[in-house]
């Protein structure tokens, strides 16, 4: 049972591995949450994998930042809140229930102070300076 699960976490590590590199492609989907949720499906998944991932160029420009420093671009920060708005509106207009529209409004609030607040931001600067190597 522990080896179809792991396996499972393999697969769909790459099926959202897959959907971040589209993301890249395409501004409507969003690269990072992609590939955290990849990065976690490998981390629990498979070693070899989370290694061979870590050390991708895919993971070093959108993950190492967040993973390593709790770090992120103002750009990927409204990429992120906006793709999960966007997402979380689809239920809010078709769930007849106010209780669960609070919820979804209290979720909103708490993803965007978590966001701003919790997750420092750093200027793109200094993600290209890392990029490049420089100080």
């Amino acid at each position: 049972m522990k080896k179809i699960t792991k396996m499972l976490l393999v697969i769909c590590g790459f099926i959202c591995l897959g959907f971040g590199i589209v993301g890249v492609i395409l501004p409507i989907l969003p690269t990072t949450p992609f590939l955290l949720l990849a990065s976690f499906c490998f981390v629990k998944g498979s070693e070899r994998f989370d290694c061979w991932f870590k050390s991708t160029k895919l993971y070093q420009k959108h993950l190492e930042n967040f993973v390593q420093n709790r770090q992120m671009t103002l750009k990927q920060k409204w990429t992120i809140l906006l793709t999960a708005d966007a997402m979380l509106c689809v239920p809010f207009f078709l769930v007849n229930s106010l209780h669960m529209r609070i919820f979804l409004v209290l979720l909103v609030i708490i993803k965007f102070y978590y966001f701003m607040f919790r997750i420092k931001t750093i200027p793109v600067t200094t993600v290209i300076k890392k990029e490049k190597g420089l100080r």
